[in-house]
């Protein structure tokens, strides 16, 4: 053998150590169910680990910023009616005080997941009176207002003239004569750390969706 076939030879060696390298790497891949496989598990894992975001998003706001409340009754009629569906506002009044006439939902004191919505009229600091003629006063100045669907019939606990404390507001329901209220001692004046929010949205019925 010449000094050339040698070389061919030692060619052809190396060669087929490269095929054989190659078949060993070939042979050394995952089965082809076993990546899909993978790929499954992996996008799980991925939809698992949105679902978890999307959830913790969910209570955050439901818990800090807003959160969806059927109305039950006709308190607040012609307002609000009995089944419209509403989204409470419940971070403005962090950064800031009610208003006098904004909407506000708080807790029934004496039953477990009652919760109240009625409009504000009295003011912390202020004094609130009703007379027998229905007509509000605040500080002894008649409310120039127009949210009540009829003439109070019955003052209740503001025939005498009410002074609120410096975190008291004297509430009412639009639909004064069938509503349960300020005036009436089992709800009484509500103290700012319990309001929980302002009614803020309908959503529902869709032909009054909107702001309230």
């Amino acid at each position: 053998m010449t000094m050339k076939d040698e070389q061919i030879d030692e060619e052809l060696e190396i060669r087929e150590l490269d095929e054989e390298g190659e078949e060993g790497i070939e042979e050394q891949k995952p089965a082809p169910g076993k990546s899909r496989a993978r790929a499954v598990v992996k996008e799980i894992l991925s939809n698992s680990l949105f679902l978890l975001v999307v959830l913790v998003v969910t209570l955050l706001l439901v818990k800090y910023v807003g959160q969806r409340t059927v109305v039950v009754g006709e308190s607040m009629e012609h307002t609000l009616s009995n089944g419209d569906s509403l989204i409470v506002d419940k971070i403005s009044y962090r950064f800031r005080d009610p208003k006098r006439f904004e909407i506000i939902v708080f807790p029934f004191e004496y039953k477990e997941e009652t919760y109240y919505i009625k409009r504000i009229i009295g003011l912390p600091g202020e004094k609130v009176r009703i007379d027998r003629e229905g007509v509000i006063y605040i500080n002894g100045e008649p409310l120039s207002e127009n949210y009540g669907a009829e003439t109070i019939l019955e003052p209740g606990v503001a025939i005498d003239e009410i002074t609120l404390a410096s975190d008291e507001y004297f509430v009412l329901g639009d639909n004064r004569n069938h509503s349960s209220d300020s005036r009436v001692p089992s709800v009484g004046l509500i103290k700012r750390k319990n309001i929980i929010g302002r009614a803020w949205v309908r959503i529902y019925p869709f032909n009054k969706m909107g702001g309230i």
